[in-house]
């Protein structure tokens, strides 16, 4: 899956950049960079995936991402319709379970219920992966939380293997 065109993040939008993905004759849709006009979209889906944020929130927070140089949002979209997204960034320090460094990080991923089972999740994660080559990444890796089985089954189906469970603890001073 070729990305292609040069930007701040070494790829960028342009009306030949997105990427249609067939899937039979009935599911259609295409994978591209998120543009600034697309920050509520975005921010929609956010809230699906986040709902203790708020919507005006992840707007602000998509914008900001779309904007960076060390992150990227891609988007899904069938029928003109937003059905998902997936925000990768570019991680300079440790990440657990890796060895190289700069690392690409799938730091969320969505798609609508009513979507899936297409193929998008998968196609917005190889979007991922693809910038994340383009960074020179030579891993990349991912989270979730401990008791998120349908998280955790989407990354082992789709390469990735458990590098380490953690359990993060917080004090007040």
């Amino acid at each position: 899956m070729a990305i292609g065109l040069e930007s701040k993040s070494g790829l960028h939008p342009t009306a030949d950049n997105a990427i249609i993905i067939k899937r039979g004759d009935d599911v259609n849709f295409t994978v591209r960079m998120a543009a600034l006009t697309d920050a509520a979209a975005v921010a929609k889906l956010m809230t699906a995936l986040w709902p203790q944020n708020s919507f005006e929130d992840m707007q602000n927070e998509a914008a900001e991402i779309i904007q960076s140089s060390a992150d990227e949002i891609f988007i899904c979209e069938a029928s003109g319709e937003a059905i998902g997204f997936a925000h990768v960034s570019l991680r300079c320090d440790y990440v657990e379970g890796t060895s190289a460094s700069p690392v690409g990080y799938l730091e969320g991923i969505y798609v609508d219920e009513a979507h899936r089972g297409n193929g998008a999740a998968r196609a917005l994660l190889s979007a991922c992966e693809e910038w994340s080559r383009a960074k020179n990444c030579a891993e990349f890796a991912s989270d979730c939380e401990l008791l998120n089985i349908p998280s955790h089954a989407f990354h082992i189906k789709n390469g990735f293997e458990e590098a380490n469970r953690i359990i993060c603890f917080k004090k007040r001073l």
